[in-house]
């Protein structure tokens, strides 16, 4: 007998439509009050971080295929879920990314050129998070980082960091990952604990539509966001490629969690326009239809026409893109001049003081290299 089909569906919440007019759904009336609070420095703002966010995904790509990269993750399509969500957050919160989070990062106060650095191999860690807004270090093990980013937010619990009813100290935690990491055992491992324990923290899936060539339909017979339920938190879906939506739903969310309310779980509907890194060819698994469907609903052209319909002048869109191409090329320069770590690097903080298995390796290493100096008679 035939498998019966079932239909699951989840409202979603938009603000802007597809052609980049204000007509919130259903969904969204609640939202608008935090939407109608912006500015319109902090509206252009959004503007000039996803304009900027999709040079620098050029930039990267270039530099990869030029051989000055081992890797690149590109991010175009998904910046109106990355700004709007990354915006939300306030200065105390803490952010764990997976690896495609450049402009998060940025926003939050990192030096993209540690990113290049990290996908160039001239690194061996990263960066301090205290040092750069929060944000966490990048983790290309699929939803690792829900589980440290769970565990993060239980330790806020137990220094009393959050929910004292100060909105200005209290902090939260958020957390982004993909689709294709919804299906690995730590990220429903994470929800568990979060639920279990009612961590302040906001679990963000970027639905881009495909794990490297699994499409979602294959992962989910169901909305993402209705996991949320099953795991006993809100679960709210929303139209990644509206910024204004992405900022007001993780906005609210984050302060619900700060306040003490638990936590909560968004699905951001968007798309990954090119490749999931530079190592895939997303041509061998979907179709040309598919992406002229998802590029007429590009994040960045619908809310420059709302944008412009406020007003905009010509001249700030003309200002972001020479900022941004500015920006691009500074971080290309400064990229092609990062050098190699050296041997000692690897060795130096793997404890807090000296170790003589540290010394022994770090000799063995030295020695092994050398013999590639002097082949005939070994070390000098």
């Amino acid at each position: 007998m035939a498998a019966r089909e079932r239909e699951f569906t989840a409202p979603t919440v938009q603000l802007l439509t597809h052609e980049g007019e204000l007509r919130p759904s259903p969904e969204a009336e609640a939202y608008l009050p935090l939407v109608e609070a912006l500015h319109d420095a902090e509206l252009q703002r959004f503007y000039r971080d996803m304009a900027v966010s999709r040079r620098i995904d050029v930039a990267g790509a270039n530099l990869q295929r030029q051989g000055q990269l081992a890797l690149w993750v590109p991010s175009h399509g998904q910046e109106a879920a990355q700004v709007g969500s990354a915006h939300a957050a306030r200065p105390q919160d803490h952010l764990f990314p997976s690896y495609r989070e450049h402009i998060v990062g940025m926003i939050r106060g990192l030096d993209l050129v540690r990113v290049l650095a990290l996908l160039r191999g001239a690194t061996l860690g990263g960066w301090n998070p205290e040092e750069n807004g929060n944000f966490h270090l990048y983790t290309l093990v699929l939803a690792s980082q829900t589980l440290h980013a769970t565990g993060y937010a239980m330790g806020l619990q137990f220094d009393g960091a959050t929910a004292t009813g100060d909105p200005e100290t209290d902090a939260a935690v958020l957390v982004y990952y993909g689709d294709g990491s919804t299906s690995q055992g730590d990220a429903n491992e994470a929800l568990v604990f979060a639920s279990s324990y009612q961590t302040p923290q906001v679990f963000f899936i970027q639905n881009n539509q495909w794990a490297i060539s699994v499409p979602v339909a294959r992962q989910s017979r169901s909305p993402l966001s209705l996991r949320g339920g099953g795991f006993g938190m809100p679960g709210i879906r929303v139209d990644g490629n509206d910024v204004l939506a992405s900022y007001a739903v993780t906005r609210q969310s984050l302060e619900e969690a700060r306040a003490g309310d638990g936590p909560s779980l968004i699905e951001a509907v968007t798309y990954r326009m090119g490749a999931h890194t530079t190592a895939d060819d997303p041509t061998k698994y979907r179709t040309d239809d598919e992406v002229a469907y998802w590029e007429a609903r590009d994040p960045i052209t619908r809310y420059r026409t709302w944008l412009e319909g406020r007003g905009a002048s010509a001249s700030f869109f003309a200002d972001v893109e020479a900022e941004a191409n500015d920006i691009a090329a500074d971080l290309r320069r400064r990229a092609l001049e990062l050098q190699a770590p050296t041997r000692e690097a690897i060795f130096e903080h793997v404890y807090s003081e000296p170790h003589p298995l540290m010394v022994e390796q770090a000799a063995w290493l030295e020695n092994f290299e050398t013999s590639f100096e002097n082949p005939e008679g070994g070390a000098a």
